[in-house]
């Protein structure tokens, strides 16, 4: 039996190594000492996967990898390193290529890869614009300022950044579910939800109403009103003055689309904000990546009246092109009580004004945060307008050249008009679903060109999503000339 003085004993050694043994581990202490050899050596296999991007594998055979275990001693990051390159590197994917144009997927500017290789650099945790600790929500909100500048939005948006459009979403509709409780003399974040409310919309996206579950909403309780016609994904703006008028003054929430998924589809902005003039609702916008067609004179008339609405989401890791993950949020200022009420740290009480002495702690949802602002920061001042306007253009640009392809031959059909950057398409002659996925999968296994399935009027197509910076005619000539050489006739 262990007795008192055997636990004494232990717990004393324990104490002994603690208060006398603090020299530093030996892999630990080797790889500060090592660091600069460790970084040139990471960056020249950085610069080479780069340079071997367009040629790099859309798609990898390898489905599962042995599984680590943790070591008793640290091997150090040479090594790991290495085993990296030896196991797991060949997994990686040119998601970030020419010709990747699956689930909206874009690049990385060179500024923005400066950018985040200094946020972990720096690691900074983003929080308060003055006090103690660091100051990087001024230059997270100096990074909105730029967005909101480079989208021709009024500065009476309050933005942050979170991983991505799911979590914008959620952040914006939280707050929205806070209005449509005060407006029923309800405060739902103190108290929860009580009662069922007014959700509408016409082809949200699915993370919209994956958040509406999130939030204890309901993903069920949402209206889903009819488009304007059976080929278009934009909502009949008759038939939601209609519902409105039927709430006679009861609060909803109205979920727009600033570019379907499918097609790029905008509900009316300029017809519904003459309709939030009148009528009592919480007005959202998701247009994860459609919004960057206000950055181009060509374009901002999809987003004529949008200024009007009471937040807006954004993805960065999409048309902006920063990496991984990053997304935005816009909330009108004249919300910012309720989005407090919402996301306001329990030991962190405000007094006064919150935006004196301004905190993200109590303006969305995580209380530790990456220093997300840093890589857009770097690409908005590096490119600025006019680098956009090239990149918007020349995306569209490139779809409408695959659309034109498209339509040019009879082995495939082209499903919707290419409205902006996306290409949603079919075989030809073709009932035989099991078809298109077998060709589908050919497409894929190629290597050369990565594409995504997806269901638009009940019937399952291909869609081709053009974000990328670095995409080219070029590019669109090999995406083309690789879906025509895979056709089985």
């Amino acid at each position: 039996m262990i007795g008192f003085s055997d636990h004494f004993s232990y717990y004393r050694s324990i104490i002994s190594y603690t208060l006398f043994n603090q020299t530093m581990y030996t892999q630990l202490n080797q790889d500060r000492d090592n660091l600069s050899s460790i970084l040139d050596i990471t960056k020249k296999q950085s610069l080479d996967f780069l340079s071997q991007l367009p040629n790099r594998s859309t798609v990898t055979n390898i489905s599962t990898i042995e599984a680590s275990v943790l070591p008793e001693e640290g091997l150090g990051t040479l090594a790991t390193l290495n085993m990296f390159n030896d196991n797991i590197e060949k997994l990686m994917v040119a998601s970030a290529g020419p010709r990747y144009l699956g689930f909206v997927t874009g690049g990385t500017t060179p500024a923005a890869l400066v950018g985040d290789w200094l946020v972990s650099i720096y690691d900074q945790n983003t929080q308060s614009v003055r006090g103690n600790g660091d100051v990087s929500a001024q230059i997270e909100l100096n990074t909105i300022k730029l967005i909101l500048e480079l989208l021709n939005l009024p500065h009476v948006y309050m933005g942050g950044f979170v991983t991505g459009a799911t979590m914008s979403n959620f952040t914006c509709l939280a707050v929205a579910r806070q209005w449509l409780g005060k407006q029923l003399s309800q405060n739902v974040a103190l108290h929860g939800v009580t009662q069922s409310y007014k959700i509408i919309a016409a082809t949200p996206h699915s993370s919209s109403i994956k958040c509406l579950s999130m939030l204890g909403i309901g993903s069920s309780n949402i209206l889903m009103l009819d488009t304007i016609s059976e080929d278009r994904e934009s909502i009949d703006v008759q038939l939601l003055e209609e519902q409105l008028i039927a709430l006679n003054g009861e609060p909803a929430l109205l979920i727009s689309s600033g570019g379907t998924v499918n097609t790029v589809d905008f509900d009316d902005m300029h017809a519904i904000s003459l309709l939030k003039r009148k009528y009592n609702f919480w007005w959202h916008i998701d247009a994860a990546f459609g919004a960057f067609a206000a950055c181009t004179s060509e374009y901002a008339y999809l987003l004529k009246g949008w200024e009007l609405a009471d937040s807006i989401t954004i993805d960065c890791h999409k048309w902006l092109n920063v990496p991984y993950d990053s997304g935005v949020f816009l909330i009108r200022e004249e919300h910012r009580y309720l989005q407090v009420e919402t996301f306001q740290n329990s030991n962190a009480p405000y007094l006064g004004d919150p935006l004196e002495n301004f905190s993200y702690l109590n303006f969305l949802p995580e209380n530790s945060r990456r220093m997300r602002a840093l890589p857009a920061w770097f690409t908005l001042m590096a490119y600025g307008k006019m680098g956009y306007q090239e990149i918007v253009l020349r995306s569209i640009a490139n779809a409408r050249l695959l659309g034109q392809k498209i339509q040019s031959t009879e082995d495939f059909i082209l499903l919707a008009p290419v409205r902006l950057n996306t290409v949603c398409f079919t075989l030809a002659n073709n009932d035989d679903p099991s078809k298109l996925q077998q060709f589908l999968h050919r497409l894929t296994a190629s290597g050369k060109v990565f594409m995504t399935p997806t269901v638009y009027k009940g019937k399952m197509c291909i869609r081709a999503a053009f974000v990328n910076w670095r995409t080219t005619e070029k590019d669109v000539a090999l995406i083309f000339d690789t879906m025509k050489s895979l056709i089985v006739k």
